[in-house]
């Protein structure tokens, strides 16, 4: 459990320390419950209800994404890897992410809108802010990219910072794009049309260490 505990810290970003000194209980037991999500032999590790599908709003439609992830980085000088499910449903600019375990338990959800944020880990009241950022700062260590990985799945740079975008010669289809210290590799796109990605790998350096992450589109 404790190597899963590190690769899901590594997953979304470097781990920072807590802002106060009495969270540290706090940030251990929120970060073994998310690591849960991640392990490859599940035990004794609570679950959450999965939440309720998002309704679209007038005008809006909702997008879904279901898939898996692995994560590869080094601890210690030793290669460790680590892998779970996910399912993302963004409604415009409202956003609902579920963490889930190999047994497809889940593990943590992630509720973003412009306005507010929230993360639920069994065992635990829900965490609420106004910026996801900090709200998983608080919890975990760490801030979870929903706002990147929205546009990023979508073969563009999100809003707010300068990114760049490489493109095969012949299909024009996007083969790289670098933003905010991330490489998104597209590796496989969905045959048909509209152009929709299946396969990304994700890397970037973490305190000195290469962090590698992969992320599978199933539907």
């Amino acid at each position: 459990m404790r190597m899963a505990e590190h690769s899901m810290v590594k997953f979304f970003g470097s781990a920072r320390a807590p802002r106060r000194a009495g969270l540290h209980q706090s940030v251990r037991a929120a970060a073994l419950a998310l690591a849960c999500a991640a392990a490859v032999v599940v035990t004794g590790c609570a679950s959450l209800a999965p939440p309720a599908p998002v309704e679209p709003t007038a005008g809006v439609s909702v997008e879904h994404y279901r898939g898996r992830f692995s994560v590869r980085y080094e601890q210690n000088g030793e290669t460790r890897n680590t892998y779970g499910n996910f399912d993302w449903q963004q409604n415009g600019e409202n956003a609902t992410v579920q963490l889930l375990d190999p047994l497809g338990q889940t593990q943590a959800i992630v509720r973003q809108s412009p306005r507010s944020a929230s993360l639920e880990l069994p065992g635990k009241a829900p965490l609420t802010g106004p910026r996801l950022d900090d709200v998983m700062h608080d919890a975990l260590g760490f801030a979870l990219p929903v706002g990147g990985l929205r546009y990023w799945l979508h073969m563009q740079g999100a809003p707010g910072s300068q990114a760049s975008i490489e493109r095969d010669a012949q299909t024009q289809r996007p083969t790289r794009l670098k933003q905010d210290g991330w490489t998104i590799d597209y590796q496989a796109y969905f045959d048909g049309t509209p152009t929709r990605v299946k396969r990304i790998d994700l890397s970037r350096e973490l305190d000195g260490s290469p962090l590698a992450v992969r992320l599978v589109i199933d539907e």
